[in-house]
Parts: structure tokens; C-alpha cells; sequence
């Protein structure tokens, strides 16, 4: 088994991951903590959320026009930071599938070099050789005019 065909990369990446998410409770943790986290990055969010959801279940049932009364303080901080830690969560995730992506790629524009130099050297080997057949040739058929001139000569 080859060395390198274990793939520690995506274990790293799996790795990531699964540490987003502690981290991401810890971001929720400390917004519902924090006024100004909670007013300015959860409550927002929370809010437009809230306001589609809404809307769309009012469409879907055909009240058009409904009015949609914002969620209180407590409900939309609380879904602001779940909202926050899954974002958290899929922009690592959208990190480390971009990550091997770009891993992936360049290895594979590696080999591809790697193909591409190693067709060169082997065109050039050709060429070589076929000076040295055309030089070869050439020798042979002034051997063989000299062994002509030699042997009419006797």
C-alpha cells in the first residue's frame, strides 16, 4: 500500500468540521449572552427569516396581504444564534469541499505537467534518435560506395 493514498487530507477536513460545530455552539452561547451580538448579528437575521417563512405560508394558504407581527425578543435571538451557528457550519463545510476542490486540482494539473514533460523528453529522445539513424545511414552508405570503388578496383 502506497504511503500517500491514504487520504489525511479529508480526514482533516472531516476533522474541521466536526470542530465547527462546538464552535458554533459557542458563538450561539456567547450571542445570546452579549446585547449588542444580540441586537446587531441575531436579531436581524432572525427577523427576515421569521418575515419570509411567514409569508411564504401565508402565500401557500392564500391569505395575501396578511400582516406578519415580528417574533419577540427572546424567540428571535434564540433563532438568530441557531441561525448564526448553522451558517457557521456550512460555510466550513463550503470551506473544505472548496479546499479539496482546489487540492484536487492541482494535483491533477501536477500529473498533467508531469505527462507533459515526460511526452517532451521522449519527442526529444525521438529526434535525437533519428539524427543518429540519419548519421548512421549516411556512414553506411559511404562504407558500402567505398567497398564498391574498392572491389572494382582489383
Amino acid at each position: 500500500m502506497v504511503a500517500g493514498a491514504f487520504p489525511i487530507a479529508k480526514l482533516l477536513y472531516l476533522g474541521v468540521r466536526q470542530l465547527s460545530k462546538p464552535l458554533a455552539n459557542r458563538i450561539k452561547a456567547g450571542a445570546r449572552r452579549s446585547e449588542f451580538f444580540k441586537h446587531y448579528v441575531c436579531l436581524p437575521p432572525a427577523q427576515v427569516y421569521h418575515w419570509v417563512e411567514m409569508s411564504t405560508k401565508m402565500r401557500i394558504m392564500g391569505f395575501r396581504g396578511a400582516h406578519i407581527k415580528p417574533l419577540n425578543e427572546e424567540v428571535a435571538a434564540e433563532l438568530g444564534a441557531e441561525l448564526l451557528g448553522e451558517a457557521i457550519i456550512f460555510f466550513v463545510g463550503g470551506a473544505c469541499i472548496i479546499a479539496e476542490y482546489s487540492r484536487q486540482a492541482s494535483n491533477s494539473r501536477r500529473k498533467e505537467e508531469e505527462l507533459n514533460s515526460t511526452l517532451q523528453s521522449l519527442q526529444q529522445q525521438v529526434a535525437e534518435l533519428s539524427l543518429v539513424t540519419e548519421t548512421l545511414d549516411a556512414q553506411l552508405r559511404e562504407v558500402n560506395r567505398l567497398v564498391l570503388t574498392n572491389s572494382g578496383k582489383k
